[in-house]
């Protein structure tokens, strides 16, 4: 039997199909860290592109912050920068409370207009709608990096569609 979410006319996902689908998105990459050795992890790259790690750090200073500034229509400074003494369970641990800050905000988004126009960070000017999927975007950019760093260090990244 197909289950169905009733949503209006013009609407293609509703806001917990949404978030699924950047939870899916979001333990996917997760698995791509830890697949890295952990040494490579924070000093591999290549064609001088950085290395995953600092690509993670960028994905968790814009993921909560960004929701959180939906949330609350303040705007959080951009920081890219974490603790994480090189240590690949201390980045994973950074993972999972971003996961969680995620799905805390999200349950507080139900009168959320996702056409509103904001600048998110104070900079970029777009709807909320638009920087929800640019979040998404650029974290599937960067595991696709992460993706090219695995392979050409003889390990084969978790599959892509297994969300």
């Amino acid at each position: 039997m197909e289950t169905t979410t009733k949503t209006t006319a013009n609407t293609v996902l509703t806001p917990a199909q949404l978030l699924a689908h950047w939870q899916g998105h979001r333990g996917l990459t997760r698995r791509v860290i830890e697949a890295f050795p952990e040494n490579e992890l924070f000093s591999y790259s290549i064609g001088g592109m950085r290395p995953f790690a600092a690509m993670v750090e960028e994905l968790l200073g814009i993921a909560a912050p960004g929701i959180q500034e939906i949330v609350e229509k303040k705007t959080v400074e951009l920081k890219e920068k974490l603790n994480h003494e090189n240590s690949k369970e201390k980045l994973l641990a950074f993972w999972d409370d971003t996961t969680a800050k995620i799905n805390a905000y999200w349950s507080t988004m139900d009168n959320v207009d996702y056409n509103r126009v904001y600048l998110s960070f104070g900079t970029y000017e777009g709807t909320v709608q638009s920087a929800i999927f640019y979040f998404i975007d650029n974290e599937i950019h960067h595991r696709a990096q992460a993706y090219v760093y695995l392979r050409s260090l003889g390990i084969e990244p978790p599959h892509f569609y297994e969300r």
